[in-house]
């Protein structure tokens, strides 16, 4: 065997991600038995849906199992599992390789963790639990063979930058994990590992709802114990878990433990749940679900590679651990297992994403989930906030592919707004603090809060007391845009269309005032006319304005326009798009545009007033954020006025 042995190295951000394992990742070393037993069933229920769906596949399922196995004078412990087992090309891509995108974000994200439990989480996620073995043992030892096959393989390292592979014969199906432990140490208490007492323990608090049995030779015991004589005796091979699926049994025989318990195990997270959700659906098609909403989000949420929905049984047979088919993309945070009686084991993602029976689950869990975050919203507004403020974004992003739930959606929204500088509102919220005579909603959108409240849009609500949201999630860009209204109150942008506060009802709506109003207009004409020619290439109208009380100008869409972030989203995802004008508004009564006007009467032709016009769109642009088109013909047309002035 010596012959064929290979020494390989592990691939470069493998070994840095074995050098956080073993230091500076888990605080509570106990974590490595969860991650080896659960990696072991897995196995197992890979190889029940194998030998199910693979006639060809003789292999025997009559006992399948997970075995602990301690030997004290070796000092090692091993993880057993009778599974699918791997091939010598699964070892080298599952444990020398992490072949997978998005490595060197979780490493930053990992060294960027500011707690133990944090980084806990984000290492959990990422699916590497078998690395936390070296952080009690010095070496480990890999041995497997997968079903069908002949020849099996043995891996081993000490996780210092190289492993060793060679082939072995004889192996049974499966794998067995053996640690040997570190030397024994009282501070770390590495020797507990070896003590029965201590697995059990482990066991019970981390694997007690595994599946499969999970057995442990224990001592052997005399049978005269009290007369002291030592009689010849085997060890017998005890079962330390309750082997109970959860979602099978009634919520009433369930505790909290036992379902936060349950809920890092198929998570990887550290933390409790923020919300449980256990139910049972009889009937035509009968299925248990239980699912969780997660107290904080992924590291992983919006990237485009992350896998998401739910693990699905039928009959308590693991089929696949991410069936997008039964969680929409908006929900991609939710945990948990659904399990249904009426599918065939051989069900294909395929067949699931067009199966009716399928579809009415999906629709029935969604509203379950939705129910449960508006429960938490009216019953305990604390964990809805925390939750919002987590997955807020996410769940916007319903209002634009779940058309069904929009009503729903709409309840939960929660935003910033200028009525409170502390405290997000829900729209439900803001509707009930409209003033008298207001039926519309107000909003502006923009890249964060500091921005949107110094916008010269909200000159004129902030002077009359208008409440406007300040929505600066970038899907906010897109679903404000496509949902028309929430109870009747159709939803607003102060940046877009015409903004007329005069016309409500407590404004003064005199015929003097429309007269006043009417005269300016008149009198701006020419200036108006003259501008829009001048800037053409740039802005479609220049209008009178009645949303600024202190900027000189501002530019606004038209009702049915992109608005300039969108359009850049647009344009940065490739998308070729016209170039979209857009109105300048002046300020009549802003000492800047009034010496403007009188200049423009003076002398229309006089060439420094195009300059200054030009000064005037930029500046609008700068004010809410813009990119200037030439930003240094800017600057020297500034810089020459500046100077004129001086």
């Amino acid at each position: 065997m010596a012959a064929t042995t290979e020494t390989l190295e592990f691939q470069a951000e493998t070994r840095q991600l074995l050098q956080l394992v073993i230091h500076s990742i888990y605080s509570n070393k106990d974590i490595f038995l969860r991650e080896l037993i659960s990696n072991a069933s897995d196995a197992l229920d890979k190889l029940r849906l194998e030998s199910l769906t693979d006639s060809d596949l003789e292999v025997d399922t009559s006992d399948l199992h997970i075995t602990l196995e301690v030997d004290k004078e070796a000092r090692t412990l091993t993880v057993r599992d009778n599974g699918i087992g791997m091939t010598r090309e699964d070892v080298v891509d599952l444990i020398g390789t992490i072949a997978k995108s998005g490595t060197a974000g979780l490493l930053a994200k990992i060294k960027e963790a500011k707690d133990a439990d944090a980084a806990q989480s984000l290492i959990g996620q990422f699916g590497v639990g078998f690395y936390s073995a070296f952080m009690v043992a010095d070496k480990v030892t890999l041995q497997t063979r997968r079903a069908g096959t002949e020849q099996g393989t043995v891996w081993e390292s000490d996780g210092e930058g190289t492993y060793t592979i060679a082939p072995a014969d004889g192996l049974p199906v499966g794998t067995s994990v053996t640690l040997h432990l570190k030397p024994e140490d009282g501070e770390d208490g590495l020797g507990d590992y070896l003590a029965a007492w201590k697995i059990r323990q482990i066991v019970k608090q981390y694997s007690d709802f595994i599946r499969w049995p999970i057995r442990m030779a224990t001592e052997p015991v005399s049978a005269d114990a009290e007369s002291g004589t030592a009689d010849e005796a085997t060890s017998v091979p005890e079962t330390l878990n309750s082997m109970k699926a959860l979602w099978a049994r009634p919520r009433s025989e369930v505790t909290e433990t036992e379902y936060s318990e349950f809920y890092q195990q198929i998570s990887h997270d550290w933390q409790a749940p923020a919300e449980t959700i256990h139910m049972r659906a009889e009937g035509t098609f009968e299925y248990e679900a239980l699912l969780f909403i997660p107290a904080h989000a992924p590291f992983d949420l919006f990237s485009r590679d992350t896998r998401r929905g739910v693990q699905l049984y039928v009959k308590r047979v693991f089929i696949m651990d991410d069936c997008d088919a039964l969680m929409p993309n908006y929900l991609r945070f939710v945990k948990g297992v659904v399990d249904a009686h009426d599918l065939s084991l051989n069900v294909s993602r395929e067949i699931l994403q067009h199966d009716r029976q399928i579809t009415a689950v999906r629709r029935r869990l969604v509203k379950k989930v939705l129910t449960a975050v508006k429960d938490l919203q009216t019953k305990n507004s604390e964990t809805y906030t925390k939750v919002w403020e987590q997955f807020g974004r996410v769940l916007k992003e319903g209002l634009i592919e779940d058309r069904d739930n929009t009503d729903t959606l709409l309840e939960l929204v929660s935003a910033a707004s200028t009525h409170d500088a502390e405290k997000a509102t829900t729209l439900r919220e803001y509707v009930a603090r409209m003033r008298e005579g207001q039926d519309t909603i107000y909003y502006l959108t923009g890249e964060n809060r500091a921005m949107v409240e110094n916008s010269p849009h909200m000159e004129a609500f902030a002077a009359k007391g208008y409440e406007v949201l300040i929505l600066t999630d970038p899907v906010d860009e897109v679903w404000t845009d496509q949902i028309p209204a929430f109870d009747g109150h159709r939803f607003q942008s102060i940046a877009k269309g015409q903004v007329d506060l005069d016309n409500d009802a407590d404004s003064d709506g005199s015929d003097e005032a429309k007269a006043d109003k009417a005269q300016r207009e008149q009198d701006f004409a020419a200036l108006l006319a003259w501008l829009q020619t001048t800037l053409a290439e740039h802005v479609k109208q220049v209008r009178l304005s009645t949303r600024l009380t202190t900027s000189a100008a501002c530019l606004v869409g038209d009702a049915h326009d992109l608005t300039p972030t969108l359009e850049k989203m647009y344009r940065a995802m490739g998308q070729e798009l016209p170039q979209v004008k857009r109105i300048l508004e002046l300020n009549p009564t802003h000492p800047l545009i009034t010496a403007l006007h009188q200049a423009h009467q003076a002398g229309a032709d006089d060439p420094t007033l195009a300059d200054i016009a030009e000064l005037v769109h930029g500046s609008a642009l700068l004010a809410e954020g813009g990119d200037l088109p030439d930003p240094a013909r800017f600057t020297r047309l500034l810089t020459d006025r500046l100077t004129h002035a001086l």
